[in-house]
């Protein structure tokens, strides 16, 4: 007899999505759809032993920048390598479409400035065979990839695709302006963009310092825009705010969502300096929400932080000048020079004497730095950093760094955001709260500082208990942490047929082993355009990540499925 399905997923305990209590079961899958969930009789094609498994839906991740990604490569890591199946790109107001000729160069400068994605890999990655937004989209559909990818319409290239170089010079924009940004926004969403996503944060720069050209839009530029998205009746609103002015951006936030009527999301973090504003703003959401409006900020599940080694974009030493001489060096030739002890003296005596008073300095942040090991630990106690384990060794703290980056060849970790004086407790509200939504994996963005699209990975391994109901304050029911990377992210943004393991969904699922799933020490990985690093980690723990039925990562090795 012939087989009746493609692929059938054997005993497995299906935790489904929707947040029910899992059950055993089996998986049948034909023609890229779930065709049946329970006791399965016929046979498949292909089939997976998931017994002592695990089975979920495929993750889906709304906070990523795998705009040109997706336009050079096929395999989008490592999102892919951590359960992703679908991503959603085109967040914080950048990108690149539309998209003018003569604009190409100002928008890779913002992209490498804002999200640290070099210009040489741009420049050779991109093919700019596109203007307008629908034409982009069209050039994804072409593309075989290894999950599917959505995206959002950015700000900052829409306003310089309608104002030229008025939008590079912040003016204002008319009210023909809004309207035409407004209806170029919805124009792309009809065409298939799932909503509009703008930057207001001081933090987004260009790479030669000027501000992302969305920052200057005023309350009524955005109002305008959204309110033509809402006349669509479909898409949803992404931004990024720093909340100088709680009351004021927070009031930009709710004339949006108002007049557009449609979903919107904000990123919402600890910030070191200003620790409390997280929850001032978290306040507003509440009462916007028993108005009646549909807003949500995105958080993230673990502390966001920089990566520090010598093959990333950053270390301490980066800016000294004996640093500076052998840094384009190849990796072991680069190495032996640093090990030289003369240059080595040299190097810390210039770094204690540096002046670097800006505000990404890592000078005097020894405290907060950390040896990533090969087992990372995200959560660190304050007696392992750097300053404290130099002072139990009698010796200064630059010293520890150059011997665990030169070496040991090793990582620093500097965790950035939602982790004051080394607690989580901010973490577990933010995540635990109603009015909150998982996002910020910011994958293909931070090329050579973050690797945070691992956070599904560190959701299932740190977060999720096997029990139904966790006692341990510092874990949540899988069921709860597997809704809260699938179904709720998918129905966030649009993606009804994804996000659920039921008949006619579309199959994107993972088998996991709960017992061993986890991470391993991020590296440096040359996967990008003219030989370019990004920083990648592998995964423990996925037996099989499935899209659309076919098997993209078996035992954390990709297949060459590119059914995306």
């Amino acid at each position: 007899m012939s087989a009746q399905y493609d692929l059938v997923i054997r005993g497995g305990t299906i935790v489904d999505g929707s947040g029910a209590q899992r059950f055993s079961g089996d998986i049948a899958i034909a023609d890229g759809l779930i065709a049946a969930v329970g006791e399965v009789e016929g046979s498949g094609k292909e089939e997976i032993d998931a017994s002592d498994r695990i089975v979920t839906p495929g993750f889906v991740d709304i906070h990523t920048h795998y705009d040109g990604h997706a336009t050079w490569a096929n395999r989008l890591e490592p999102s892919s390598q951590h359960g992703v199946t679908t991503v959603l790109c085109g967040n914080c107001g950048v990108g690149f479409a539309p998209c003018k000729e003569e604009d190409r160069d100002r928008l890779m400068a913002l992209m490498e400035g804002v999200e640290d994605i070099p210009e040489p890999v741009m420049s050779a990655g991109i093919p700019w065979t596109w203007e307008s937004f629908p034409d982009y989209l069209d050039i994804l559909e072409t593309r075989q990839l290894d999950m599917d990818i959505a995206t959002q319409v950015p700000h900052a290239p829409l306003r310089v695709f309608v104002m030229g170089e008025r939008a590079a010079e912040k003016d204002p924009a008319t009210e023909d302006d809004i309207a035409e940004m407004g209806r170029l926004a919805r124009e792309a969403i009809a065409a298939g963009a799932l909503g509009f996503s703008t930057s207001r944060t001081l933090n987004h720069r260009a790479s030669d310092g000027t501000l992302t050209y969305s920052y200057a839009a005023a309350s009524d530029e955005l109002a305008g825009i959204a309110h033509a998205v809402g006349e669509g009746g479909q898409g949803v609103l992404q931004l990024i705010s720093d909340f100088d002015d709680v009351d004021g951006e927070f009031g930009i936030v709710r004339r949006m969502q108002t007049e557009s009527q449609r979903p919107l999301t904000f990123t919402l973090l600890q910030m070191p300096n200003v620790p409390d504003r997280w929850r001032q703003v978290l306040d507003q959401v509440e009462l916007a929400q028993v108005e009646g409006e549909n807003i949500r900020g995105q958080v993230c599940g673990r502390p966001p932080g920089v990566m520090l080694a010598l093959d990333f974009s950053r270390n301490p030493f980066s800016n000294c000048a004996s640093f500076l001489e052998v840094a384009q060096l190849d990796d072991a030739a680069k190495l032996a020079a640093l090990r030289d002890p003369e240059r080595r003296a040299r190097i810390l005596s210039e770094f204690d004497n540096l002046v670097d008073d800006s505000p990404f300095s890592l000078q005097g942040r020894f405290g907060s730095m950390y040896e990533l090991g090969e087992v990372p630990v995200y959560e660190p106690k304050a007696e392992d950093s750097l300053l404290a384990r130099a002072e139990r060794e009698g010796r200064s703290a630059p010293e520890l760094a150059y011997e665990i980056l030169v070496d040991r060849n090793g990582v620093i970790y500097l965790p950035a955001t939602n982790f004051m004086d080394n607690k989580n407790d901010v973490m577990k509200a933010m995540i635990n709260h109603p009015s909150t939504i998982l996002g910020l994996g910011d994958g293909g963005a931070h090329c050579g500082m973050l690797c945070d699209a691992s956070m599904t990975t560190y959701m299932m391994s740190r977060w999720a208990s096997t029990e139904r109901t966790a006692d341990d304050a510092d874990r949540l029911p899988l069921e709860e942490v597997v809704r809260k990377l699938t179904s709720e992210t998918a129905d966030a943004v649009g993606l009804g047929d994804r996000g659920m393991i039921r008949v006619g969904n579309r199959a994107d699922i993972n088998v996991i082993d709960l017992d061993t799933i986890g991470l391993k020490r991020p590296t440096a990985i040359s996967n990008l355009p003219e030989g370019g690093r990004m920083i990648g980690q592998d995964s423990t723990g996925y037996d099989a990540t499935i899209v659309a039925g076919a098997i993209t990562y078996r035992n954390g090795e990709a297949t060459g499925a590119l059914p995306g």
